[in-house]
């Protein structure tokens, strides 16, 4: 049968000749032949199918060959990808929340290379724990008599609460009830940990008697939760945690104080809201502290529990710690950090989170001052770029009312008529495709560029020469 005479699916390029062209020849010897011919073959039935459906497809062997050789490369790109972080919010869940500083991402490098420590003993030479490359310094920063490191808070916290109130009741502020991004409920979590929940006092205002009256038999703590990402204001009244550990160890409780985002230094001294430190939570009479390596403190994600000697070590006995524990990379990022946070007088210079939540308004000012016209340049006349004021958030349940002065450039259709939101959101659909991706938001009509977290200007720069902010018109 002549070509002429054969269907269109049937005219298609066979599998071997496409392979044996420049383009796939290059992706196999990239990518893998068995993946190249996966692919191909996946085009190859996707234009079978369209042109039995009487459609027109583009059947020559380059157009053919490039579809194959673009999946391919789509498909090997690294779907985890960093970003630029211009959203105004400065420890985003969404995108990560802190940035790491180089010691940590170097330690992370120097164990990822092969064998190490990870539970060795050296000195002994025998089986360690991984605790032990972290728990010193945890007690050295926080006072506390020893610690342990899980994945994340939410996992300390689920871990703490089976292992020291498991078929037992924990007496807890209405006020206090905290749900966070994610579907993370303190009802939920306590339920999911095999202990009952005690409700004391109302939304608004707690006492200590409350708490007092919520004690019975079957008590197994007090709990404390702060309230990291929303404020109850007006008239209200809360217990302490030194008035609430009295009281936990007047009946032979243990005060167990979930911090969430607790920081390890002071932060008023660096001009930010003050927040009630790991170290004054301790001091303050809590038994257990939990908090979040990754937020305030600046490091990975990973979940830190502090407390009394004989509490931890019932803890860390519990089943669930294995399931829960941080691999190499987590404890080489985080003992890197901790070791930072020895030197507070340089950690606003040494840690990222902590110099982005400080950056000086006169820098981002200077900043916004020197891409306003390179931004215009590159949108052209359809759009107008201004510099605006703006208020940045510290983000991830932290310091819920702090706000952070700020700058910002912002982009507006600059065209009459209707289709400012239309064109908006394709420019923000165009800056997501470029090679290093930029995260704003749209507000006023208006998207929104903060730049307080914009720490490669010439990176940044040099990319807008490929935005195509018509993209998909």
């Amino acid at each position: 049968m002549s070509d002429a005479a054969k269907s269109p699916q049937a005219r298609l390029p066979a599998v071997d000749r496409l392979l044996n062209t420049p383009q796939l020849t290059a992706a196999a010897a990239e990518h893998g032949r068995a993946l190249t011919v996966a692919t191909l073959r996946e085009v190859l039935a996707e234009a079978r199918a369209t042109l039995g459906r009487g459609d027109v497809v583009d059947s020559a062997e380059d157009a053919l060959a490039g579809e194959t050789a673009r999946r391919l490369s789509t498909l090997m790109t690294p779907d985890l990808r960093r970003v630029f972080n211009l959203t105004g919010t400065v420890l985003h869940t969404n995108l990560g929340r802190a940035p790491l500083p180089p010691e940590a991402i170097e330690a992370m490098t120097e164990v990822a290379r092969g064998a190490s420590n990870l539970e060795y003993d050296l000195a002994r030479g025998r089986r360690g724990d991984r605790d032990d490359h972290l728990e010193a310094w945890l007690c050295r920063l926080t006072g506390a008599e020893a610690a342990t490191v899980v994945n994340n808070n939410a996992a300390a916290v689920l871990l703490v609460l089976n292992s020291l109130a498991r078929r037992k009741e924990v007496a807890v502020s209405r006020g206090e009830l905290i749900e966070i991004g994610g579907a993370f409920r303190m009802p939920d979590i306590m339920a999911r940990a095999g202990c009952r929940l005690v409700e004391v006092g109302t939304t608004n205002r707690t006492h200590a008697r409350d708490y007092t009256e919520a004690i019975g038999p079957r008590s197994a703590a007090l709990m404390k939760v702060h309230t990291s990402n929303y404020v109850v204001e007006g008239f209200t009244a809360a217990v302490g945690e030194a008035e609430l550990a009295e009281l936990a160890h007047a009946h032979d409780l243990p005060l167990i104080s979930d911090l969430g985002s607790g920081s390890l230094v002071d932060l008023s001294q660096y001009g930010l809201p003050a927040e009630p430190t790991v170290a004054d939570t301790w001091r303050a009479g809590a038994d257990v502290v939990t908090f979040s390596g990754d937020k305030l403190l600046g490091g990975p994600q990973a979940g830190l529990i502090v407390g009394r000697r004989e509490l931890i070590a019932r803890i860390k006995k519990n089943p669930m710690k294995r399931a829960m524990r941080c691999d190499k990379l987590t404890i080489a990022a985080l003992g890197a950090v901790l070791r930072l946070h020895a030197d507070p007088e340089r950690l606003r210079q040494r840690l990222p989170a902590l110099a982005l939540l400080t950056r000086p308004l006169p820098e981002i000012e200077a900043l916004a001052a020197r891409l306003r016209p390179v931004l215009q340049n590159a949108l052209g006349a359809d759009f107008a770029v201004t510099i605006a004021d703006t208020a940045s958030q510290i983000g991830s349940g932290s310091l819920p009312v702090g706000r952070l002065p700020s700058k910002a450039v912002t982009i507006t259709w600059a065209r009459t008529g209707r289709g400012s939101g239309a064109a908006l959101k394709r420019l923000a659909g165009a800056l997501r495709r470029l090679p290093l991706p930029v995260i704003g938001r749209v507000q006023d009509d208006a998207l929104w560029l903060d730049l307080r977290c914009l720490d490669d200007e010439d990176g940044f720069v040099r990319q807008l020469g490929g935005l195509r902010p018509d993209a998909g018109r």
